[in-house]
């Protein structure tokens, strides 16, 4: 799909990454993005979604989010792992879905800081695998200390909220771009939306030439 906005990275290798802490095809997807930038030269720059942004501090449960019953909320959660599973990663069954504002925050933070950072697999870990809110401060500090990072100066930021401008861009920037659903990856005004399997992601980038490591 092509996107209808002007790309000021149009000479870069920079592939954006959509995506929200609290969406189960992004922590999916984020483990064929790490595969993707050992197989190619390229950057990648995550930005934050609003997914469910209306979401209260205490959370929604699923049944609320998805209007459904528990047999439907247990037969998404057994797919989801199966997936999970599939793919190497660790997953506990879901029973609500918190708000992650805070938390893109502070993971912009801590992306200004190192944009490798590991913060970003120690928010979905605490989400995913423990089921913890990560719209709580206490538990974006303890992903954060997890995560090697200042305490006081992650304080601050969450305090002040140093890193609201920069969310607000990334919401901004979902918008312009026209992006509704996450995960979606753009490169060169094109996009590709959804966990795609990593070979779709790779013939993705090889139409692009992007060259490899």
């Amino acid at each position: 799909m092509e996107l209808g906005f002007v790309n000021n990275q149009m000479n870069k290798r920079i592939l954006e990454v959509f995506t929200d802490y609290v969406c189960p095809w992004c922590y999916l997807g984020d483990s064929r993005v790490k595969k993707i930038k050992k197989k190619f030269k390229i950057d990648i720059q995550l930005i934050h979604f609003p997914l469910h942004p209306e979401t209260p501090t205490e959370g929604k449960t699923l049944l609320e989010l998805f209007g459904s019953n528990q047999d439907d909320i247990d037969q998404k959660n057994e797919r989801m792992k199966a997936l999970m599973l599939n793919e190497g990663l660790p997953y506990n069954a879901r029973t609500h879905t918190y708000n992650s504002r805070l938390a893109q925050e502070i993971g912009a933070w801590a992306q200004s800081i190192d944009n490798n950072t590991s913060i970003h697999d120690n928010f979905f870990e605490a989400y995913f695998v423990k089921g913890l809110n990560v719209g709580l401060e206490s538990v974006i500090l303890d992903v954060v200390s997890k995560s090697g990072l200042d305490l006081e100066e992650a304080r601050n930021v969450i305090k002040n909220r140093l890193f609201m401008k920069n969310i607000d861009e990334d919401w901004n920037k979902s918008r312009t771009y026209g992006v509704t659903g996450v995960p979606t990856y753009v490169y060169q005004k094109q996009s590709i939306v959804g966990a795609q399997p990593l070979e779709n992601l790779v013939e993705f980038l090889n139409h692009f030439d992007v060259p490899n490591r």
